[in-house]
């Protein structure tokens, strides 16, 4: 008689992975699970809610019968990632916790983790989905549009696609919750987190401030005039409209996009000056971009794309833009928009696209009007 598939999940709390262990067992599958602790700084804090998903993640193992093992991964994570992070950050730059966190901890460490449990595949509750043509493996964005995770894990390699199981990615949102309830999950109803990856959803700006400091500077509008003072060009990010502390300015019609009452967005950060500029109106030249350049380029196939034709999102949850896809030798390449593109910001993430088909991507490095 043949052994059943292994397929160790990674169980979070949340109702996703829960309904993905549900799924894998009724396909028959051995299924054992493994609660990731990727934080440990203040987890007894309000923001960071890891006891409580630990439970959560226990409570639905016992419902669906299976094991749970508690892993701690805290160290790897701040090496890994949370390091990362904070150098990005201090260097002006926005980056994107979760892709980092994707490549270097959910599909490398966990992974390594399961295999040593003799794994066959591993799988997570990510709305995504892996099909193998012609002995290669494509990354394809899960089939409910308003869900779909490929932007995160655009950095996945073929050794990674092989061994990994995308299950709600096949179904939609939902139908997860409703599966959820009918099997009588504790956590059918439980929202979705939102906050950065592992560390929780919490006032951003304070939590920065523990790590990089404070220095403060002028806040400048397109003409050059001082408006008011920001606390660290660490601290904002292009497009950004809270929390920047200034008004309206009194001379109607003084800057292009608006008048008096129209809101200040953050257009660009010079670091030498330790300035930030600002500007009135959504749709200011300077917060639209026409092509951008990427570093850090990674290629799901294992090598670039060919040139041309092709779509791409230079943030989460944004539609796909048609562009241009040139240049993508070694860690490089670059985009040009066929229209503008708003608030393209280095640090996040430009991921490339051929219709359902997640290729790749890579950091955008800079944006060009």
């Amino acid at each position: 008689m043949s052994r059943r598939p292994r397929v160790v999940v990674g169980l979070s709390g949340g109702v996703d992975s829960a309904v993905t262990a549900h799924l894998l067992k009724q396909q028959g599958h051995e299924v054992v699970a493994i609660f990731m602790k990727n934080w440990e700084d203040d987890d007894d804090g309000e923001y960071c809610s890891s006891n409580q998903d630990f439970v959560d993640a226990a409570s639905v193992a016992d419902v669906l019968g299976i094991e749970i093992e508690h892993v701690n991964f805290a160290a790897n994570y701040k090496d890994r990632v949370f390091a990362e992070f904070l150098r990005e950050y201090q260097a002006g730059r926005t980056p994107n916790p979760d892709v980092l966190c994707n490549a270097e901890i959910k599909f490398k460490a966990f992974l390594d983790h399961a295999m040593r449990l003799g794994a066959d595949k591993i799988a997570t509750g990510h709305y995504a989905r892996v099909r193998e043509r012609e002995g290669r493996f494509e990354l394809l964005k899960g089939l409910d549009e308003t869900k779909d995770q490929s932007y995160f894990l655009h950095r996945l390699n073929q050794a990674q696609l092989s061994r990994t199981l995308f299950p709600v990615g096949e179904i939609r949102k939902s139908e997860v919750r409703r599966i959820a309830a009918e099997i009588g999950l504790p956590n059918a109803k439980k929202k979705d987190s939102t906050g950065i990856c592992f560390i929780g959803e919490r006032p951003f700006r304070e939590f920065l401030n523990r790590y990089i400091a404070k220095e403060p500077g002028p806040i400048k509008d397109e003409r050059g005039r001082t408006i008011g003072r920001h606390e660290g060009l660490s601290f904002y990010t292009l497009g950004q409209r809270q929390g920047l502390g200034i008004g309206g300015v009194k001379e109607k019609g003084a800057q292009r996009g608006g008048g008096e009452h129209a809101p200040w967005f953050v257009a660009r950060k010079d670091m030498a000056k330790n300035t930030l500029h600002v500007v009135q109106g959504h749709d200011h030249p300077w917060l639209l971009s026409s092509s951008l350049n990427a570093d850090d380029a990674s290629w799901i196939a294992g090598e670039p794309p060919p040139a041309g034709a092709c779509a791409a999102k230079t943030r989460y949850r944004q539609a796909d833009a048609a562009c241009t896809l040139s240049g993508a030798q070694g860690a490089r390449f670059r985009l040009d928009f066929t229209e503008p593109q708003w608030a393209v910001t280095p640090g996040q993430s430009a991921v490339v696209y051929d219709g359902e088909v997640c290729l790749g991507g890579g950091v955008i490095s800079a944006a060009a009007e």
